[in-house]
């Protein structure tokens, strides 16, 4: 069973919050772990307890080495400039992406380097698609030399990296939820890419941080630029220690959370709710059009059972699910929806009959549903 939210000190009632996995409150239980914690300095690689983190997280992933970074999108930034050598260079992305959508240009700002988005016709992004955007001008362009992306479907993208001497970074936020659901080890992904950022916050559970994982060689240089940003700290075992403690006790109780996913996924969709992208995990992006019924109107109505989404404007959201969420929640969620749509149908709300156009539409939708407050 998952880790009960009963140890969270709060005189305020608990809120259900959907909107990212981000937001599972440290309980009482990881202050006292915090409390066991060494206290060295980890800018002098001085505290144990983070390099134990560490070398177990480099373990996982299959590579030589990890750094402990304050938040993903630090490890993104250091992975893609520890990758580059000198401009004119360029980064190919999902044009989807979290390095692209939500680091705030990060990768021109950090790395002088030029992006070349991908525009997927699908869900994920092709080998063809990949190879068609990689820029090979050494005369007036800005030669391509990292893909960053997501989690491959094909190898065949990894292949098409390698050879045209591109190296390899994967945005693994949440390659937690991805390895539990598919059996697949995580350093079996870890082998495909140079370097990993993979998130502690996001799913896992813990109050804070992400790592970078790669070749010995360059993580020291990481952990040299991450200075340079600002983002050395200094007594940050406490941390260390209790994100060892969540990859421990909180991955492992995934699957559960994405049966939970699955079931209020399934429910939404006899109602009529339509899941935009695959339910593979513990996120659903959902468009309530044919209901009748908006986001905010939904919102409004799970703020009765304590159960917080954000409120967009439209038809369209993402809903995040994770270990904090319980059974009855999700029985709640699936309660007040069930409500509101009858309460349209008996008001008179007549569904479209036009055809469905999914497929054309996915970049559109999945953006309309992944607002970037929402990361």
């Amino acid at each position: 069973m998952s880790p009960s939210i009963n140890s969270v000190t709060d005189k305020k009632p608990f809120i259900y919050d959907l909107i990212s996995d981000t937001a599972t409150v440290p309980t009482d239980e990881m202050f006292e772990i915090m409390k066991a914690a060494t206290r060295g300095d980890d800018v002098y690689q001085t505290d144990d307890d983070c390099k134990a983190l560490e070398d177990y997280v480099a373990q996982l992933l299959g590579h030589e080495a990890a750094l402990f970074c304050t938040s993903g999108t630090l490890s993104n930034q250091l992975g893609l400039r520890c990758l580059l050598f000198q401009p004119p260079h360029s980064v190919l992305c999902d044009s989807r992406s979290h390095v692209f959508n939500y680091e705030c240009g990060g990768i021109a700002y950090h790395s002088q380097a030029n992006v070349t988005p991908v525009f997927a016709k699908g869900t994920y992004m092709t080998a063809q698609e990949v190879e068609s955007r990689i820029n090979k001008d050494t005369l007036c362009g800005a030669p391509t030399k990292v893909l960053s992306c997501p989690l491959m479907k094909s190898t065949k993208i990894h292949d098409v990296a390698r050879a045209n001497n591109c190296k390899m970074h994967l945005d693994g936020a949440r390659l937690w939820n991805a390895s539990q659901a598919t059996g697949v080890p995580l350093s079996e992904y870890g082998q495909y890419f140079d370097t990993v950022s993979i998130c502690l916050s996001k799913g896992a559970g813990a109050p804070i941080g992400s790592m970078l994982t790669g070749p010995k060689e360059l993580i020291e240089r990481a952990r040299h630029l991450r200075k340079l940003m600002g983002g050395g700290w200094r007594q940050a075992g406490m941390l260390a220690r209790v994100a060892r403690h969540c990859i421990e006790t909180i991955v492992p109780t995934m699957p559960e959370t994405h049966a939970l996913a699955r079931k209020l996924g399934d429910h939404l969709e006899s109602l009529g709710i339509k899941l935009l992208l695959p339910l593979e995990t513990n996120m659903l992006f959902i468009d309530t059009s044919k209901t009748g019924l908006t986001i905010a109107e939904l919102a409004e109505g799970l703020k009765v059972k304590n159960i917080k989404i954000f409120s967009s404007p439209g038809t369209t959201a993402r809903i995040a699910l994770h270990y904090q969420i319980t059974a009855q929640a999700v029985d709640d969620f699936m309660q007040v929806a069930s409500e509101l749509v009858h309460a349209k149908k008996t008001s008179g709300f007549i569904p479209s009959k036009s055809k469905d156009t999914h497929v054309e539409t996915i970049e559109q939708t999945a953006e309309a549903a992944y607002p970037s407050v929402n990361v």
